[in-house]
């Protein structure tokens, strides 16, 4: 009964090449996952922080180009903002059309809504207004140029960004 039988061995596993290369190929999708899966709110409030500071520039820019003061006059409580004209008027979007104000309201657009408007001061003001050589005034009684950096904080959940804007220059900066 022994006719030249050779034993064969099997074996059933993995090689520790192989184990590394699963490892690795784990490791680096969890590198790419990780940061995708930040909260919603402070992707929205990144955003949010963007759009802000373009409309600041965008105002001033206006004021500018046109030689008449614009303004941007937030409101906290309603959680929203809107570029007005010299008069006071609401402004026309520019890429919706004349029929659409330039009001941006955080509560009512799904893209924004989980970021408020904690606070918006110009010295004292919830508005800041900017003359044809784009300098920030404040838009309280008469107008006059800012004598400290207007801040604007929005907050998403407990992340916090704010926007400044510098007396005299302009200059538009975002901040943690």
């Amino acid at each position: 009964m022994c006719r030249n039988m050779k034993l064969r061995i099997v074996r059933h596993g993995f090689t520790m090449i192989e184990l590394m290369v699963v490892v690795a190929i784990i490791a680096i999708a969890a590198a790419i996952v990780v940061p995708m899966a930040s909260s919603a709110g402070s992707m929205q409030l990144r955003a949010a922080v963007t759009m802000v500071a373009a409309d600041l520039e965008y105002a001033k820019s206006m004021s500018i180009s046109r030689g008449q003061r614009y303004s941007i006059v937030f409101n906290s409580t309603t959680e929203s903002y809107r570029i007005a004209d010299e008069n006071g008027t609401t402004i026309s979007h520019p890429i919706k059309g004349p029929s659409f104000p330039y009001v941006v309201d955080f509560r009512n657009d799904s893209r924004l809504n989980h970021v408020e408007i904690v606070s918006a001061d110009f010295d004292d003001a919830s508005a800041v207004g900017f003359d044809y050589l784009g300098i920030p005034y404040s838009v309280t009684g008469s107008p006059a140029a800012l004598l400290e950096p207007g801040v604007i904080t929005l907050q998403a959940g407990t992340a916090t960004r704010t926007i400044s804007v510098e007396p005299v220059t302009g200059y538009i900066s975002i901040s943690n």
